[in-house]
């Protein structure tokens, strides 16, 4: 059987991460100024990447930083800009912000297609048209847009202590692509996903990314919350999976209820890669199309955003 649309678009992304890297120069007047209140707004796959964003700015010393999911911007704050991530560039919630904020605060938005009202909605417009997917679910877009965002906070000697560079992240993903997904994890019957920072964007998305591929059981948690609540259901059969480090203890706590620990060491964003990953092989395991989920389209356009 040929593989996935998804699959092959998810095996692109080191290349795609390592073209953003290169194209970051074009860009950089379109991204927030150091020291700018920058408000961060996304739907979905989008949110997650914007609190991965803000989370990374703001403790890297960039400015203060807020993401908020589109359909839930508090127009009453004052901010030196707002960041619009949208692949599609038609996202109803997006644009309806966008267009409210025209000519009262700076715009940017990062998009993959040149040819949406996005462009003129926004005040300045990062396209990045070459991690572009036909795909309903995301995975490269998503990801190449954080690496992008990640990459000018990179230049601009910004980055969160412990945050490895964009290169560095394009090589782990390549590792990502290629590790086994063992039995225990791929024939597990509920996923819980622990991030720490910016990398709980990454534990959302991942765990999104379970639910829209597979209709699998997921959940997601700041890695520290897991002890209040969401451990107790951990046992055998289910999976605990960590972007990024665990606090101390915690991976024996996991151990002695009978979980099953991913812990992969890899980069957070390439460990993002191994779950998408995952995501198609459990569909796949269960007879779902990964190019075809349920319930959902590749971009939400209402007649009324505000509904």
């Amino acid at each position: 059987m040929a593989p996935s649309r998804t699959t092959a678009e998810i095996a692109t992304q080191p290349e795609a991460w390592r073209e953003a890297l290169r194209t970051l120069p074009r860009h950089t007047a379109a991204l927030p100024r150091r020291g700018e209140r920058v408000a961060v707004i996304g739907c979905g796959t989008s949110w997650f990447m914007a609190q991965a964003y803000a989370d990374l700015r703001e403790s890297g010393g960039h400015g203060e930083t807020d993401a908020f999911a589109a359909s839930r911007f508090p127009y009453g704050r004052r901010y030196d800009r707002v960041v619009a991530l949208t692949r599609s560039g038609t996202t109803s919630e997006v644009l309806a912000v966008l267009g409210r904020l025209a000519g009262t605060v700076a715009t940017t938005a990062v998009t993959a297609d040149p040819a949406t009202p996005v462009m003129d909605l926004a005040g300045a417009v990062a396209v990045l048209d070459f991690a572009d997917e036909e795909s309903v679910v995301q995975t490269r877009f998503a990801t190449t847009a954080l690496a992008l965002l990640r990459a000018h906070l990179e230049a601009e000697d910004a980055l969160p202590d412990g945050v490895a560079t964009v290169a560095g992240a394009a090589e782990d993903a390549e590792l990502a692509l290629a590790r086994p997904l063992e039995a225990a994890v791929r024939e597990a019957g509920q996923f819980t996903f622990l991030g720490t920072g910016w990398t709980y964007g990454l534990a959302q998305e991942a765990a999104l990314k379970m639910r829209e591929a597979a209709g699998a059981w997921t959940e997601a948690y700041p890695a520290m919350e897991y002890r209040h609540g969401p451990i107790s259901i951990t046992g055998p059969g289910r999976v605990a999976w960590a972007l990024g480090p665990l606090p101390d203890g915690l991976a024996e706590e996991i151990h002695e209820v009978g979980g099953t620990l991913v812990a992969d060491g890899l980069d957070p964003l390439a460990g993002l890669v191994l779950a998408q990953r995952l995501a198609v092989a459990v569909a796949e395991a269960r007879g779902l199309d990964p190019d075809r989920p349920r319930n959902l389209t590749r971009s939400v356009v209402l007649a009324d955003p505000g509904a």
